[in-house]
């Protein structure tokens, strides 16, 4: 963790270097096709974990994020990196975006343990050891349970919160309702799920897809 603190620190000092500009640029990029991606994703915050400063940005766009309350357990971190540096197509930050633009006074490159974080809202769930496997176990057996086109969409539609802007409408909206929700098999094939809606039969799904 202090590591990675340092390297952000590193990249916010000489932000007008060329080199850095092009890094921190690669970062955003890369970030943001988590925002578009067609799968559910959820951060797990465990032993071992590293999710501070520019890794953080990995909590903040997954869907759910886990993090183990144990005495000594995982800690996560803030830089001033994750202030606006890796901004989404709705033109916030994700922490502006998770917070739906009410940023509450969080605290920028101290150590978090799984209470602050539960606390601040930086996290979705906080299970203890007793509970962890099975609370993440049965997180995904859930996903995997529902029609992968619907799902992600509704996800796709969450994930930006905030203003609309048009790429907000592409990604967030139309790619959502349209290319997961009302154009597959799985919702309007002969036994998709609009297709037998009220009929009391079972919808079947492709679970091939994603």
């Amino acid at each position: 963790m202090d590591a990675m603190l340092a390297m952000d620190a590193a990249l916010d000092k000489h932000r007008g270097h060329w080199f850095v500009r092009e890094t921190v640029g690669y970062l955003r990029r890369t970030l943001a096709r988590f925002d578009v991606a067609s799968r559910s994703m959820f951060a797990i915050a465990d032993a071992g974990s590293c999710f501070a400063g520019t890794l953080l940005e990995l909590v903040l766009a997954a869907d759910r994020s886990y993090m183990l309350d144990v005495e000594d357990g995982p800690q996560i971190a803030l830089s001033s990196l994750n202030s606006g540096t890796y901004r989404m197509v709705n033109g916030l930050s994700r922490l502006e975006t998770h917070y739906c633009g009410e940023l509450p006074d969080l605290p920028v490159g101290v150590a978090l343990d799984t209470e602050k974080a539960r606390d601040l809202g930086l996290v979705t769930a906080t299970p203890d050891d007793i509970d962890w496997e099975d609370e993440v176990r049965i997180a995904i057996e859930e996903r995997a349970s529902l029609s992968p086109d619907a799902l992600t969409g509704m996800e796709a539609s969450l994930r930006f919160a905030g203003p609309e802007t048009m790429l907000t409408r592409v990604f967030g909206r139309l790619t959502a309702w349209q290319n997961w929700i009302f154009n597959r098999p799985n919702a309007v094939g002969k036994q998709g799920a609009l297709k037998v809606y009220g009929t009391g039969a079972k919808a079947k799904f492709n679970w091939e897809r994603v």
